[in-house]
C-alpha cells in the first residue's frame, strides 16, 4: 500500500489531535451532542475541501482556526433554525385546510433558507431595505427614512437583493434542467 501524501498525513494528524477537543467545545456551546458531532465533522470537511490547506505553527493556532470555522457553522445552524421556527409558526397559524403538503413545506423551507443565506451575504442595510420594501410593502421613501438613506439608495439595495434572488432562481432552473431526461433519439 503506497504511503499517504504529506498533506493527507498532516490532515490526519490535525483531525486526530483536535477532533475530540472541537467536539467537546461544540457540545458545551450547543448543549446538543448530535449537533456538536455534525458541526465538528463539517468543520473538518470544510478544512479538507478548502483549496489551500493551512499549516499551523502551534496547537493554539490550529484550535483558533478550527474554533472560528466552527463558530461560523454554528451561526449558519442558528440562522437555519430561526428560519425553520418562523416557517413552522406560520404553518401553525394557518387554517388546517390551507396547509401545504409535506413536500411543498420542505421546498418552501429550503427556499427560505437559501434566500436567508443570500441576504446575509448582502450588507445589513441592503438586506433590511429588501425586507422592508418587499415583505412590509413600504415605499422607497419610507424605507429610506427608516434606514437613513435616499430613496435612490433603497432602489439600489433592493436591486442587489433581487439580483441575488434571480441568481438563486437560475440555479434552481439549471438544476431542474440537468435532472430532466434528454430528447429521445430515433
Amino acid at each position: 500500500m503506497p504511503a499517504a501524501d504529506p498533506a493527507t498525513q498532516q490532515f490526519d494528524a490535525l483531525y486526530t489531535s483536535h477532533h475530540g477537543w472541537l467536539y467537546g467545545w461544540l457540545r458545551y456551546r450547543l448543549g446538543n451532542a448530535s449537533e456538536a458531532a455534525d458541526l465538528a465533522h463539517d468543520t473538518f470537511v470544510r478544512l479538507l475541501a478548502s483549496r489551500n490547506h493551512p499549516c499551523f505553527g502551534s496547537v493554539p493556532e490550529a484550535r483558533a482556526y478550527l474554533r472560528t470555522t466552527a463558530k461560523n457553522l454554528c451561526i449558519n445552524l442558528w440562522h437555519r433554525q430561526e428560519i425553520e421556527r418562523a416557517w413552522l409558526d406560520t404553518l401553525a397559524a394557518a387554517p388546517q385546510d390551507h396547509c401545504p403538503s409535506a413536500e411543498r413545506q420542505a421546498m418552501v423551507l429550503q427556499a427560505l433558507e437559501e434566500v436567508g443565506a443570500m441576504l446575509r451575504q448582502l450588507s445589513p442595510k441592503a438586506s433590511r431595505a429588501f425586507l422592508l420594501a418587499v415583505v412590509c410593502d413600504m415605499t422607497d421613501d419610507e424605507v429610506g427614512a427608516e434606514l437613513g438613506v435616499s430613496g435612490r439608495m433603497v432602489r439600489k439595495y433592493v436591486a442587489q437583493a433581487m439580483l441575488g434572488c434571480l441568481t438563486l432562481h437560475a440555479r434552481q432552473t439549471a438544476a431542474e434542467l440537468r435532472q430532466e431526461p434528454g430528447p429521445a433519439r430515433p
